[in-house]
């Protein structure tokens, strides 16, 4: 009987043994083969809005990312421009936006401020850090109240260059390239491409006159003078300074006193400047360099450039930027510790940010790929005009709501002082008033 109990008993052992040795110390099952358990696929999903450009860096980089994270699937979800802004006002309060996410900079804290932002880890990147990796305009779009909340990939630019088309220059004998030394002689060179039938208009020697445009270089003429359009408390704004006068008394002058542009003919609604200066009616268009970009792809047969113009006042061309496109966090993703491994990995690796800007012919918020520019500028030679800009760049800072100030504010009330319908004291008034009541009904 003995004998037979510790047969029993050890047979119990045995298969206590065996079961136990199936098993990995957590209890994980594992292959009858030894093999390692199979880690749990995750999957991410990244929203952006759709441009051809903007997708295909995007894709390249997401493929990049899931093959040497193959536990991670990206899903890439793309939307026409206006309704990705309908969706990301809908969905992030209901908590059902993408993990990932492209956000134009500018929009950040005000998403931010709802809490619907995932912060970045400080042991994934400091705003100190930040600061050394990418230029402060773009960056400083993604720091609110002292937090980082996302990374920039894009410097946004609407300040500084314009584009030239040498063809008229050599028709009107303009020294080309330029040789302006300040902006007295960009518009004296613009003077003598200005061509005009009779009393009309019929080529602008210098097309300043749109949306951003206006509204960039008022904020920059103020700036180079070592004003500020912001009041004391950093929120409401203050045009009634000597130097938001001279700034649009330079606007319009150009427009009144010198010629070189009919603000009437040449406007946002009527020969918009990219459309102007691609049909040959303009010799000078003040745009950003993305305009350069497009019209390589749309006009393959003219011949065209890019270039840097003086700053408004003084020697230093200080101006205000927009933060441009980057990635950003939910709040509300499951997988944080990956939804920023793919966030850092498009937007603060060399690489990547270059194979990014490279298809999107943007110019890069990393500094290190304008201290090595020649890959970049393979791609898009123009952004090499913008080089020299952009330590110089600050944020726009926060305007309350961005596009009403610019194009139901700012651009409105500059035009009306451009094309001789109010005083510039009349319409700094106007601006003022109008643009503080817009701070004060938030």
């Amino acid at each position: 009987m003995k004998k037979m109990l510790y047969g029993i008993i050890l047979l119990a052992i045995i298969a206590v043994l065996v079961a136990c040795g199936g098993q990995d110390k957590t209890g994980t099952d594992q292959a009858s083969d030894g093999a390692a358990p199979k880690e749990e696929k995750i999957t991410l999903r990244l929203w952006s809005h759709q441009n051809a450009a903007f997708q295909a860096g995007n894709e390249a980089i997401i493929a990049k990312f899931m093959e040497q994270n193959p536990n991670i699937e990206v899903k890439y979800e793309t939307f026409e421009y206006d309704l990705f802004i309908q969706t990301l006002q809908t969905s992030m309060p209901a908590g059902t936006e993408a993990d990932v996410i492209e956000m134009f900079g500018t929009w950040v804290c005000s998403y931010a401020d709802g809490g619907r932002l995932s912060l970045l880890p400080d042991n994934l990147m400091t705003y100190g850090q930040a600061q050394e990796l990418f230029y402060q305009a773009p960056l400083d779009g993604y720091y609110c109240d002292n937090k980082l909340y996302g990374l920039p990939q894009e410097f946004n630019l609407e300040n500084g260059g314009s584009l030239v088309n040498p063809a008229l220059f050599e028709a009107h004998g303009v020294t080309y390239p330029p040789q302006w030394t300040d902006f007295a002689s960009m518009i004296a060179d613009a003077k003598k491409m200005t061509e005009f039938d009779g009393d009309i208009m019929t080529r602008a020697g210098f097309n300043y006159v749109t949306g951003d445009g206006l509204s960039f270089a008022f904020f920059a003429a103020i700036l180079q003078q070592g004003g500020s359009y912001f009041a004391d408390d950093g929120m409401h704004f203050n045009f009634d300074t000597p130097e938001a006068r001279n700034a649009l008394q330079l606007l319009v002058d150009m427009a009144q006193k010198d010629q070189i542009v009919d603000p009437v003919l040449f406007n946002d609604e009527s020969n918009w400047v990219g459309d102007s200066f691609f049909a040959g009616n303009v010799a000078i268009g003040f745009v950003g360099s993305w305009a350069a970009g497009e019209g390589m792809i749309n006009y393959p047969d003219m011949v065209f450039d890019y270039v840097e113009i003086p700053p408004y006042f003084g020697t230093e061309n200080r101006f205000a930027a927009d933060s441009g496109w980057g990635k950003v966090v939910s709040a509300n993703t499951k997988y944080p510790e990956e939804a920023w491994k793919l966030a850092m990995f498009m937007t603060a690796e060399k690489e990547n940010a270059l194979l990014w800007n490279s298809n999107t012919s943007t110019i890069p918020a990393l500094k290190s790929l304008v201290e090595s520019p020649e890959e970049l500028l393979a791609h898009a030679p123009f952004l090499k005009a913008t080089f020299n800009l952009l330590p110089h760049g600050q944020f726009i800072g926060d305007l309350t709501d961005r596009d009403q100030i610019f194009y139901e504010i700012l651009y409105p009330h500059i035009l009306d002082a451009l094309q001789g319908v109010v005083s510039v004291d009349e319409a700094l008034m106007s601006i003022n008033t109008e643009a503080n009541a817009v701070v004060d009904s938030r």
